[in-house]
């Protein structure tokens, strides 16, 4: 699938998010939320830094933009991720009213968005997400064998 410039541009920044995180020695994965053409949430793997089993790239990139709009409800939004959302993260999305979700690599152990499971089109939700796959795959995928291959020297 072809995607117009802008959205390259917005899973580029979703990258450059996911390579702060191998900086900081986290999974190399980031998140950005999009209004109107706005970046208005970023967030990167914090879950070592902050202890936090729920600092994912999503959640932070989520919170940030519900603090922007001084609202939970992310109606209209965009969601840039470079990993397919894990449970928790795919849930936080539908229950906030994401509309859209481009992600870059699928995840085939804790993928909720086709790979193990599919709850962004699941019927029995009163909410779905229209998801986006494959922009900057290769990318994401060479972050984290980067990552994994430095943790298991």
């Amino acid at each position: 699938m072809i995607f117009s410039e802008q959205t390259y541009q917005f899973m580029y920044t979703a990258l450059q998010e996911a390579e702060k995180a191998l900086d900081n020695n986290e999974v190399p994965i980031g998140a950005i939320v999009v209004k109107d053409e706005k970046i208005i949430g970023k967030g990167f793997n914090q879950v070592e830094k902050l202890k936090d089993p729920t600092a994912h790239a999503e959640m932070i990139a989520l919170t940030a933009a519900a603090n922007h709009l001084n609202n939970w409800r992310l109606e209209d939004c965009s969601i840039y991720v470079t990993l397919e959302p894990c449970i928790m993260c795919t849930g936080a999305l539908l229950a906030s009213r994401v509309s859209d979700l481009y992600f870059a690599a699928f995840d085939p152990k804790f993928g909720a968005c086709g790979s193990l499971y599919n709850l962004a089109e699941d019927a029995k939700t009163n909410h779905k997400l229209k998801v986006y796959t494959g922009i900057y795959a290769d990318e994401s995928r060479d972050l984290l064998k980067r990552f994994f291959s430095q943790i298991r020297k």
